[in-house]
């Protein structure tokens, strides 16, 4: 085994094979180690995230360098036939690398079966080994921003399917129509460790009717509720509803996360400023883990159906208010504000930062979905984006509510044109770029592009980072404030709604204590990375 560096509370075990990967997962599963939050399994290798309060690095590679790693895991099987157009757009290019015709590489890909190795990247994504050996083709050099759910693609010696249209740079050679991930499955993901997979091209004949376990997946997977819907089955017992006049450029509901759901492929997704969403909360009462709405790039507008006190945080907005007799006033953020009915409240564009939370005091009343009110964009998993016309129940008031003082400190966030520093740790792939890529990435300012968001900062550098190993990295999982070089050589910083896993080598981490900065930095700033751990592998200690 290798342990490489991740972060803090991080590290990446590197084993010769998928057999050992699952070996070790399995001896940790039965045998747990006291501090271990959370496994991601990948082709060869398992992210380890424990709690760095109860299990330092060093214990846990202790407890895991003395696993037997070579016994074989037997897992269920099952068979699910998942019938595929083949006419993706990169079919034909696939099929000039292999030097074949596109009908053989068709003929190849369904003349074989797969077995679900491992899930990740996104809720319902499974990969599949065991496809005919001439179907190995490298992903493609630069991701593209969006791929369409039921894309059937190609990575490596990997076949997959992405469930919810997402990023991504597998190399698609069809689609399907069947839904690979249904929240109102149980369970959700249709295709599970162990299963056997046979892909069926339409055009020859129609799929057999799937196994019952499978039948489900037939139907299209049912939207996310809206955040109106999802108030519905509970009436407002507070008797206060707040309305969602305009939602601006994107707001979502947000809380803390659904951590410890990788198992099934979801990552933890929450808001992008943890800190912000808390002091919102102090602000006006609530538990600090309550769900805000969290709003980017200003327009949000609310009407109060009632009496009600809000607070605002994050990002520096303009706040105003009109009243139902016409009068407007300028309000402050970071302090209580109270509303009555018909009260408007408008924020402006953001001065500073990208992202401002609200929060109204007894909390929004919004239908959990695994566990937590947060809405993660990449997997589609969680309460509809808020639209104009919503109207979100505010929960009654806990009495005995601590509110805190809104004098307490307010951090300075970025605006465009500005630098923002970073820390980092190196690795777990720094080893994977030049020395040269190592020293561009710490010293050069990178532009942060319009095409960033919840899932990542996409960076652009006058130089790119060059790598030192050149071919395919096997999938991998990959944490938050992971930065991902493609081989465009342009690093995408990941952020809450990423991946869980992904094919690209990660050089850094940010750490975790500027994740929220890093969650408001607006598009126009730069970023500068500093270095404050080395890339250094971890050893076992000696064995008596």
């Amino acid at each position: 085994m290798r342990f490489l560096p991740v972060n803090t509370h991080s590290l990446l075990v590197e084993l010769a094979d998928l057999d050992q990967t699952l070996a070790l997962l399995e001896s940790l599963q039965r045998d747990p180690v006291a501090g271990v939050l959370e496994l991601v399994p990948a082709a060869r290798t398992l992210l380890v995230s424990f709690d760095p309060l109860r299990l330092s690095a060093e214990q846990a590679v202790a407890a895991m360098a003395t696993r037997d790693v070579t016994v074989r895991v037997e897992r269920a099987s099952r068979l699910i036939e998942i019938p595929v157009d083949y006419e993706g757009e990169d079919l034909a290019e696939v099929a000039q690398l292999l030097g074949v015709s596109p009908r053989e590489v068709v003929q190849r890909h369904t003349g074989s079966e797969y077995t679900v190795a491992f899930t990740g990247f996104a809720p319902g994504f499974a990969y599949l080994t065991g496809g005919d050996p001439l179907l190995n083709v490298p992903r493609r050099k630069t991701p593209r921003t969006r791929i369409p759910a039921g894309a059937v693609g190609l990575a490596g010696t990997f076949s997959g399917v992405y469930p919810q249209a997402s990023p991504g740079g597998w190399q698609i050679i069809g689609i399907t129509p069947e839904a690979m991930w249904d929240i109102d499955r149980q369970p959700p993901a249709l295709l599970q460790p162990g299963d056997r997979v046979r892909f069926v091209d339409q055009r020859v004949r129609p799929a057999r009717k799937a196994p019952a376990a499978a039948q489900a997946s037939a139907t299209p997977a049912a939207p996310v509720a809206t955040a109106s819907a999802a108030a519905a089955p509970a009436a407002a017992a507070s008797g206060v509803e707040i309305e969602i006049v305009s939602p601006g450029l994107q707001t979502l509901t947000q809380d803390l996360g659904r951590p410890g759901q990788a198992g099934q492929g979801v990552s933890a997704s929450g808001a992008m400023d943890r800190q912000s969403l808390r002091r919102a909360n102090q602000l006006v009462g609530n538990t600090s883990d309550e769900a805000c709405l969290e709003t980017v790039g200003g327009g949000l507008q609310l009407r109060s159906h009632g009496d009600a006190v809000v607070a605002i945080t994050g990002a520096d907005v303009p706040v105003t208010l009109k009243d139902d007799t016409g009068r407007t006033f300028t309000l402050a953020c970071n302090q209580p504000l109270a509303l009555s009915a018909g009260d408007r409240l408008t924020l402006g564009v953001p001065r500073a930062g990208a992202r401002a939370y609200v929060a109204v005091r007894g909390g929004w009343q919004v239908a959990p979905v695994l566990g937590s009110r947060s809405t993660d964009t990449l997997a589609n998993v969680g309460p509809a984006a808020l639209a104009a016309g919503d109207r979100l129940a505010v929960n009654p008031v806990t009495r005995g509510a601590i509110v805190q003082d809104a004098a307490c400190g307010v951090p300075t966030l970025p605006v465009a044109g500005e630098t923002v520093v970073l820390d980092i740790s190196m690795g777990p792939r720094t080893d994977w770029f030049t020395a040269d890529a190592v020293q561009t990435l710490c010293e050069q300012d990178w532009l942060v592009t319009p095409q960033s968001n919840r899932v990542g900062v996409r960076l652009s550098g006058e130089q790119s980072l060059a790598r030192a190993v050149e071919g395919e990295l096997p999938s991998e999982g990959t944490p938050t404030g992971a930065i991902q070089v493609p081989p465009s050589g342009q690093p995408v910083l990941f952020l809450a709604d990423h991946p869980l896993t992904g094919g690209y080598p990660v050089i850094a981490c940010v750490a975790p204590y500027h994740l929220d900065l890093a969650g408001q930095i607006p598009v126009g700033a730069r970023v500068r990375f500093n270095p404050i751990k080395p890339f250094a592998e971890w050893t076992a200690p000696a064995q008596a």
